[in-house]
């Protein structure tokens, strides 16, 4: 029976500067069956090997997008990943099945609070309804969207918070196959 991987992709503009984007990637390196790929260093240029992206996708059963959440959406170098792997033919499309049956996992970090994301609050949408697009893109790839791992005011976080959430990532990651299994 083979093991259950999963495939973290980290996308942040400056991880060496990033507190909690960091702090969360370095929290799941060392689980079981669990590959991290940090996105920024990987393609400085941001010329995706998309082959090689799409190997690692093929590879691995779970796809946990870690990033922060930057002006209602995605980093732009996740954005280009994106953009350069989940091609027709392979993530969609005819004969594009590459993904289907995977489970998409989305962990995100936001500068404001939770009840700004409510429809009466700062941002007027909840983070249900700003996760759209990315919940159509996994729909479009056959993935199972898993509910999302979110740390509001990730800025404004202890370091006692920001463990106890790096812990509760852990703990979802290392149960990922039982929930996969569903």
């Amino acid at each position: 029976m083979t093991s259950h991987r999963t495939l973290v992709v980290v996308a942040h503009p400056d991880l060496a500067a990033s507190r909690i984007t960091a702090a969360l990637a370095d929290a799941v390196t060392d689980l079981d069956g669990v590959t991290v790929r940090e996105l920024a260093s990987a393609y400085p240029d941001r010329r995706v090997d998309a082959a090689r992206e799409q190997e690692l996708l093929r590879e691995h059963d779970t796809i946990v997008l870690q990033f922060p959440w930057h002006w209602y959406s995605m980093p732009g170098v996740l954005k280009e990943w994106m953009d350069q792997v989940l091609r027709y033919g392979f993530a969609y499309g005819a004969g594009g099945d590459a993904l289907h049956g995977k489970r998409l996992q989305l962990v995100i970090s936001t500068g404001g609070p939770e009840s700004s994301y409510t429809p009466t609050g700062h941002n007027r949408f909840t983070m249900a309804e700003l996760l759209r697009p990315l919940d159509a893109t996994a729909h479009l790839c056959g993935m199972d969207m898993a509910e999302p791992l979110i740390l509001h005011s990730a800025p404004r976080a202890t370091p006692e918070e920001l463990a106890a959430h790096a812990a509760r990532y852990r703990e979802l990651l290392s149960a990922v196959p039982a929930a996969a299994g569903r």
